[in-house]
């Protein structure tokens, strides 16, 4: 599919409102589907200033191929939607790719890579009334504690309040923990099993009721390992996809096992399958479409 960013800012420009109606057209699912399986194709990074993959800084950077590579992945079968922040979300709304797909809405974007308020990740996206108002499906939230940064407090506390707020609305929110510190200035998460785990009991924990509350979890190397992280919780969860790099049949390996697991319900991944080393979207997205 071609992208004409000129219409886009044309439609944008002249008639705000078509986001809005497009919205109301859109022809909705059940989040969950018969086979009681998600694969959603994730496309939030760009809007915390994480635009590279792997040695391509600005890959992320050219919206109209960002896109272009979006509505392919959506269009094969296997897929049920797209996490995205606002922009992107309501780019696809005007191109019609939203028909028929879970539209899930990225809701703290505060936190900018590299930034030194990183861990005071307040929320700048989507909120649960918004995502109501639009009848999106769901929203993401990313929760990195610092146990030495008491920017990570204003965080916890309030993707406890949106939990909440997501609850009231029946509203899925996938939140994705992480430990994490500060290593030479820069943010470094610790993907360790008892790390991950403990991160996994701190989001499980948060808000009033867990209801609604979906975990995103990255998969540690060891099978073993993830075995026993995943035995912290009952919540569903969905894997996290990240970058693959050039090494993306060990990664995808590691998904199929995880994927056997009895909370795990899905997988989240982003520029592993719109930016595979190959550039090979479909191929990509087909392949992890048959993990599930």
């Amino acid at each position: 599919m071609s992208i004409s960013v000129s219409e886009i800012t044309t439609v944008r420009a002249r008639h705000p409102e078509a986001i809005a109606e497009a919205a109301a057209r859109r022809r909705r699912r059940p989040f969950l589907g018969e086979h009681g399986r998600l694969l959603i194709v994730a496309a939030d990074h760009p809007a915390r200033g994480a635009l590279g993959v792997g040695d391509r800084r600005l890959a992320m950077a050219d919206r109209a191929d960002l896109l272009e590579r979006l509505t392919l992945a959506l269009s094969r079968p296997g897929v049920d939607g797209v996490l995205a922040t606002a922009d992107i979300l309501d780019d696809l709304l005007l191109l019609g790719a939203l028909d028929r797909r879970l539209a899930i809405g990225s809701m703290n974007r505060g936190g900018l890579a590299g930034a030194a308020f990183e861990l005071d990740d307040r929320f700048t996206g989507h909120r649960a009334e918004s995502l109501q108002r639009l009848g999106f499906d769901g929203g993401k939230l990313l929760l990195r504690i610092d146990y030495a940064d008491t920017g990570s407090l204003t965080t916890l506390h309030a993707t406890a309040r949106a939990i909440d707020e997501m609850a009231e609305r029946r509203l899925p929110v996938f939140v994705e923990p992480f430990l994490c510190r500060r290593v030479g200035g820069k943010v470094s998460t610790d993907l360790s099993a008892e790390a991950v785990a403990t991160s996994i009991a701190i989001a499980s924990g948060l808000g009033g009721t867990s209801a609604y509350t979906w975990l995103k979890v990255p998969v540690t190397a060891d099978a073993e390992q993830m075995g026993r992280v995943m035995e912290t919780s009952t919540l569903p969860a969905v894997l996290l996809g990240g970058d693959t790099g050039h090494d993306r049949d060990t990664t995808f390996e590691r998904w199929r096992e995880a994927l056997r697991l009895p909370t795990v319900r899905g997988l989240v991944a982003g520029r592993s399958l719109l930016y595979p080393a190959d550039d090979d979207v479909a191929g990509a997205v087909d392949t992890a479409a048959g993990l599930l």
